[in-house]
């Protein structure tokens, strides 16, 4: 079973919230280690892409095993990824990525030959949503406090 469009558009909607994602990959040892990446796409159609230099550990651990977690985090909502991740050389790709925030990591700009790109095929997703955001969060909190009622939000599981 795979997503349905209103489950896709929630993801959107979740992703537009998070700037940076933590990527886990797996050592050439087994041991799992997670790397902060910006993410470059706002749209979301089960692949994600980053921006990363060649020489990052998290392309030779990549290169190993392919198989990733991405997770992001905000105040008021979660989600996490699970898939398959690929080191891409795609000099269009790479321009059609790019923006000026890059330019702190790779001043060269997109022609910088250090310049490869990550793309994470996702094939699972699971979010944990607070309506109505932070002060929504804290309410619910309080009245749990008070009232020992279950704090309310969404949590879904995606196959993708």
């Amino acid at each position: 079973m795979t997503a349905d469009t209103s489950e896709l558009t929630k993801l959107n909607e979740l992703l537009k919230g998070f700037r940076f994602a933590m990527v886990t990959t797996r050592t050439a040892e087994g041991k799992l280690v997670a790397h902060p990446l910006t993410v470059q796409e706002t749209e979301f159609d089960g692949d994600l892409w980053f921006v990363i230099s060649r020489k990052a550990s998290a392309v030779e651990h990549v290169r190993l095993d392919p198989t990733v977690g991405v997770s992001f985090s905000s105040n008021d909502s979660w989600l996490s990824l699970s898939g398959t991740a690929h080191v891409v050389e795609d000099d269009a790709k790479l321009r059609e990525q790019w923006n000026a925030g890059l330019e702190a990591w790779f001043p060269e700009g997109p022609e910088d030959p250090d310049i490869v790109l990550l793309k994470v095929d996702a094939d699972s997703a699971e979010y944990w949503d607070s309506p109505g955001g932070r002060v929504a969060s804290l309410v619910a909190f309080v009245k749990h406090k008070v009232t020992g009622d279950r704090m309310e939000g969404e949590n879904e599981k995606i196959d993708l």
